[in-house]
């Protein structure tokens, strides 16, 4: 087999073997040569080569949440690195691991004024697990010229640092940094990062590898939870006759069906679920804006629970996160093993695990249900939300909400649905999904770019076929996504096209101004037909309803190529529609 000759490359693609990272995103470059080389020649990893690296980033990222272990992406040095900052902030917030290994120049040419070269130690500070600058083997150094007197001391700098020490003092440092980054990763669940200095030359290969490193074993045993903290929340939900949970971003089957179950019998209980929770129950309330949107500050009041459990990721609904911040229960408890927000700003106990453990040690006290109309009388009021909802749907014209309708219904039984951010999540929270439906959501810091590399990305991963919804915005912004040669052929995007960001228009400010059109909603005569083409998609389009549905079953039909749907809605009528749906709901 061929190795890289660098010590430092052979370490990191062995301990990367040893832990079983296997899928190898790389971004082209010089630098990282040694890396690419090791990885791409050896038959366990698959490797991945995309050259815009925040698409490369984000399709990683897209890997790793479908794998749920870490992927790696690889870089050469400068500004490459970078572009993967967005995909990094994202794995940061939505506990996805992902490994960035950058390569570097050694620190002697750092700061003199050489191409691609910036200060990569710790660039990631704010958004990363773990991160680690390795060492300089010093089977690499080389006949450094002495000029200028500060180069002379950045030479001696590197010089100590290399030639002071022994080679296997270096050696054991990177190993235990490299083991270090990899474990927190996949034991944390987020991004951590690598950087690798290597010098020239590059791209010398060996048949031999000349390290050999260790893998101590990682043994992670789980913690029960604190007899006082359960007795202690036992009392209070033994107490309480108006208990809410609430379930942001969630794995599909994380959550055991005997627990949601035990829920469900409980009048006392309101479990209200986002779209990207993927729990489904009959007596769950899956459309929150629904509920809350109409009420008064009376039925608010009514609503207001004694007690809020909330687990999973962020919460996409504001109109739940301004009624609870406005009436705030009496004690939140947040159920994670690593951290807790304080999103409504009555965080009361961090209950470090997982809903599962924390639901077997609380529910299994129960011995009876507190009496209570807390569910029944809300579930009436969920049945007549949702007939208005239908008619509501009835009497509207062709827009962004109407072309939701269609879509959301028409997606065949177990696909893996990912959705864009902005508009499109928020039209997706309003309706009813199909329960076969695995459903995603850039979420960690709801940006629009990388939507479309997480879903090719997701695609990949996944042996059930994707179709990723999507506003135009957000598919425009991240199109070199398609740049792409390993998308599946059963891989289907749907565009819904308004001509720009009409999400600003139901916010408040001056519309149907210049201003407003150019630097808020951003008006745009563009279509993804030629990108269709170039990047070999069959493209369909639709601009009625009539149209939508007749193009939607010859969309999902089996193909030799992925296809797209650009759906044409009237850009001056969705925020009317959507505004006039919430009064209607009143």
């Amino acid at each position: 087999m061929i190795y890289p000759k660098i010590p430092n490359a052979q370490t990191v693609i062995q301990l990367c073997k040893a832990k079983k990272i296997q899928h190898i995103v790389i971004s082209p470059g010089s630098r990282n040569a040694p890396l690419t080389i090791g990885f791409s020649n050896d038959p366990y990893f698959k490797c991945y080569s995309i050259v815009d690296e925040r698409c490369a980033a984000f399709f990683a990222l897209g890997l790793a949440q479908q794998l749920k272990h870490p992927t790696a992406v690889v870089c050469t040095s400068g500004s490459a690195v970078l572009n993967y900052y967005p995909a990094v902030a994202e794995a940061f917030y939505s506990d996805i691991p992902l490994i960035v290994l950058s390569a570097d120049r050694p620190k002697h040419l750092v700061g003199i004024g050489d191409g691609q070269t910036i200060n990569q130690k710790d660039v990631f500070a704010n958004h990363i697990l773990y991160s680690t600058h390795l060492k300089l083997d010093i089977k690499d150094e080389k006949n450094i010229p002495e000029n200028e007197e500060l180069p002379i001391i950045k030479n001696l700098e590197d010089k100590l640092e290399r030639f002071l020490g022994f080679q296997k003092d270096i050696q054991t440092f990177n190993e235990e940094e490299i083991l270090t980054a990899i474990n927190q990763a996949t034991l944390k669940k987020g991004p951590v990062h690598i950087n690798i200095p290597f010098d020239e030359p590059l791209y010398e290969t060996v048949s031999k590898l000349s390290v050999n490193p260790k893998v101590p074993d990682v043994s992670v045993k789980t913690k029960p939870i604190d007899n006082y903290i359960v007795q202690e929340c036992f009392d209070y939900w033994n107490a309480s006759a108006k208990k809410m949970i609430l379930v942001g971003v969630n794995h599909p089957n994380q959550i055991e069906e005997k627990w949601l179950s035990e829920l469900s019998k409980d009048d006392s209980v309101l479990v209200l679920t986002e779209t990207t929770s993927n729990l489904h129950h009959n007596t769950f309330f899956s459309n929150i804006d629904q509920l809350i949107s109409p009420l008064t500050d009376t039925e608010q009041k009514a609503l207001q629970p004694d007690i809020l459990v909330t687990f999973g990721g962020l919460i996409i609904s504001k109109k739940i996160k301004a009624f609870l911040r406005k009436f705030q229960p009496k004690h939140h408890w947040h159920i994670d093993e690593k951290s807790a927000n304080d999103t409504f700003f009555s965080l009361s106990n961090h209950i470090k695990s997982t809903p599962n453990q924390f639901f077997d040690a609380l529910l299994s006290r129960v011995t009876h249900h507190v009496k209570s109309d807390y569910y029944t009388s809300w579930e009436q009021v969920k049945k007549q939300r949702f007939e208005k909802h239908q008619l509501y749907l009835k009497q509207i014209p062709f827009s962004d909400f109407k072309a939701f309708e269609v879509l959301l219904s028409t997606i065949p039984d177990y696909y893996v649905l990912q959705v864009g951010n902005s508009s499109a999540i928020r039209y997706t929270q309003l309706f009813q999904l199909n329960k076969t439906l695995k459903v995603y959501c850039n979420r960690g810091t709801s940006g629009i770019d990388g939507s479309t590399s997480t879903a090719i990305g997701s695609a990949v991963a996944n042996e059930k076929p994707t179709v990723f919804v999507t506003g135009d915005l957000s598919f425009l912004y991240d199109s070199n996504g398609l740049w792409n040669n390993y998308i599946p052929k059963n891989f289907r995007i749907i565009v819904v096209n308004n001509g720009g960001g009409g999400i600003f228009r139901i916010l408040p400010g001056h519309k149907n101004t210049e201003n407003f059109d150019s630097f808020f909603e951003t008006k745009h005569n563009l279509n993804a037909k030629y990108l269709c083409k170039m990047f070999g998609f069959e493209y369909f389009s639709a601009d009625t309803e009539l149209q939508l549905k007749s193009k939607l079953k010859p969309f999902y039909s089996d193909s030799e190529a992925p296809k797209l749907l650009e759906i044409f809605t009237p850009s001056t009528i969705n925020d009317e529609q959507l505004l006039n749906y919430f009064e209607f709901l009143k």
